[in-house]
């Protein structure tokens, strides 16, 4: 009779790596590849960013941002506590428990004084840092958060508040001036109230003139109120410095001033009269 070996009894179980028996050895299964434990911690173990030693298959391998720590080795770089299931924040490579962190790196609330913990939701202005539920209006005390504000006098105002306490009225529309007003006869307007009474132009950047308290831009006053120049029928405006010629209340713009025959300007010079013409002397010499 012929004796057949049981296989499963004679087939060899070694090491991966360095080929040695496993048998009654404790071994690391690795991508279905078995590993005694020495290869495995020499091909595969972290090592501590603390101690700079394996990290052995038998220990927790505790990592954060591709680094690793034995679980011993976790711990907070200033007071040396525990980190192990408790929040941390890093800073230049080291890791701090949130005392550590809060009384080294973080800032102070503007309002309560008290330390804006890592994490947290913070509003910033001006080098001044406030938890965002100490940020908030002077006057009606409820917090700002993202909306636009105005600072005064070392305190912050959401803008309806500040518009009812500070801002200037508008003479025309009664609304408050933020930004953008003009002044004119010691009064506050907004760019876009302070118009012509004529046209309804903008005044504002362009010159212009009054009557009777009322605003007018050149045009409008000229044609409602300027002389006529009795050469070319065109307002005489007068302002801006406009030089013209007056004479038994009749007007003409100095351009205009001229010969009714041979069109010789006679500013400066004397002249004739005939109806509504007038003629240099020689021109008027056979009147």
């Amino acid at each position: 009779d012929s004796w057949t070996p049981d296989t499963n009894m004679t087939e060899r179980f070694d090491c991966h790596y360095c080929k040695e028996s496993l048998f009654g050895k404790k071994y690391i299964l690795r991508e279905d590849s078995p590993y005694c434990v020495k290869c495995y911690e020499n091909l595969y173990s972290n090592t501590c960013e603390e101690c700079k030693k394996p990290i052995g298959a038998d220990c927790k391998d505790l990592s954060y941002k591709d680094r690793h720590w034995h679980e011993t080795c976790f711990h907070c770089f200033q007071c040396k506590n525990s980190l192990v299931d408790k929040p941390f924040a890093a800073k230049e490579e080291h890791l701090l428990c949130t005392d550590c962190y809060s009384n080294e790196y973080s800032s102070k609330c503007n309002e309560c004084k008290k330390t804006i913990m890592p994490g947290t939701r913070k509003m910033e202005y001006k080098g001044n840092s406030w938890h965002e539920t100490c940020f908030i209006c002077y006057r009606c005390q409820q917090p700002i958060g993202t909306k636009s504000f105005i600072p005064k006098d070392n305190q912050n105002f959401c803008v309806p508040c500040y518009e009812r306490q500070f801002a200037m009225q508008c003479v025309q529309c009664k609304k408050a001036i933020t930004t953008g007003g003009v002044t004119y006869r010691e009064q506050p307007w907004h760019k876009e109230c302070f118009v012509c009474t004529g046209c309804k132009k903008q005044l504002s950047g362009q010159r212009f003139t009054s009557r009777d308290e009322f605003a007018y831009c050149l045009s409008c006053f000229c044609n409602l109120y300027a002389k006529k120049c009795a050469g070319c029928t065109n307002p005489i405006s007068g302002l801006g410095g406009t030089k013209y010629i007056s004479f038994e209340e009749r007007q003409w713009h100095n351009d205009c001033f001229n010969c009714k025959k041979c069109s010789l300007s006679l500013v400066g010079r004397g002249f004739l009269t005939e109806r509504d013409d007038i003629l240099c002397p020689e021109c008027g010499k056979d009147i």
